[in-house]
């Protein structure tokens, strides 16, 4: 498929252990050990982290590239940092 996009992940971090609000604290202290235009493939539980997770990150001025369905209860969300004002 001509429109699938591939991404190369710099990190990983797994949260589908961790409930809201630490979800995005753990996403975002991970994104903050990436250099600008890294990106960060985070693992998360269905529910609230799907909705909260990536609508926080792209309001602190982070990239939200993709959530993938894992099919199995989770998520893959890809996360490009951004530069910091």
């Amino acid at each position: 498929m001509a429109d699938r996009v591939e991404f190369a992940i710099d990190e990983t971090v797994d949260i589908t252990d961790v409930v809201c609000p630490v979800t995005f604290v753990k996403a975002k202290v991970a994104l903050e050990e990436l250099d600008a235009g890294q990106i960060l493939a985070i693992r998360l539980s269905d529910g609230e982290p799907v909705v909260n997770v990536p609508r926080s990150l792209k309001d602190e001025g982070h990239q939200v590239l993709k959530l993938a369905d894992n099919c199995d209860g989770t998520y893959t969300l890809l996360v490009r940092r951004m530069e910091e004002d």
